[in-house]
């Protein structure tokens, strides 16, 4: 029988400083977790089915980013009411036909990649969520970077690869965010990819604090 996964609220949300996150996160669309999860929630998480054993976690990290989405809202000039509490946006949801779950739990194999993508898809879209790596890129695969592309006005898209280790989290943007240029807020579009696994299987998580349509 498989023993149960460990509770969310054990991970370390309150070891992180999230005014350095909120800036790097303002900087660069992404910041990264080290340690997010231990060696053995991380051993358990991937031999998981899915994600659903991480619903506990979505209100905390809501909370945590909340002032980063309302903040990028107003910068973008949206009309998004965040909630103070994750029911209530979770209402939102239901309301704008938005009731399937797209946090999972990824398994790539040889060969396999994912392709660019974003989760925006619906009108009550949260802008940030959770990724995780939950094998040893060292021992258990070759390849399989996770990259992050960004398209800037009339600039190339900017690929940045997350450096993500075995239990290492990062929070991303999830498709849009507000970056300030010499005279005004402009517009930033990210998707994100998964590059070919070369060898080996690759285990990843998404954690999303919306809901997909």
């Amino acid at each position: 029988m498989t023993s149960p996964l460990p509770a969310p609220p054990h991970l370390p949300l309150d070891h992180y400083d999230w005014t350095l996150i909120r800036h790097q996160l303002d900087a660069e669309g992404w910041a990264l977790l080290p340690g997010f999860f231990s060696p053995d929630a991380t051993r358990q998480l991937a031999q998981a089915d899915s994600a659903a054993t991480l619903e506990a976690l979505r209100p905390l990290l809501y909370c945590r980013l909340l002032p980063i989405a309302r903040t990028w809202a107003e910068a973008l000039q949206q009309d998004t009411p965040y909630p103070d509490d994750f029911t209530t946006w979770m209402q939102h949801n239901r309301n704008a036909g938005q009731t399937r779950p797209l946090s999972a739990i990824h398994r790539l194999g040889q060969d396999d990649y994912q392709p660019l993508t974003q989760h925006a898809d619906g009108d009550a879209v949260f802008p940030l969520q959770l990724v995780a790596l939950l094998s040893d890129p060292d021992k258990a695969f070759t390849g399989g970077e996770f990259v992050m592309t960004e398209q800037r006005p009339r600039m190339q898209s900017r690929p940045m690869v997350l450096p993500l280790r075995c239990g290492d989290a990062a929070v991303i943007a999830v498709s849009h965010r507000p970056v300030r240029g010499v005279n005004n807020v402009y517009r930033v579009t990210a998707r994100q990819a998964i590059s070919r696994v070369r060898a080996g299987q690759r285990v990843g998580l998404e954690l999303l604090l919306h809901d997909g349509r």
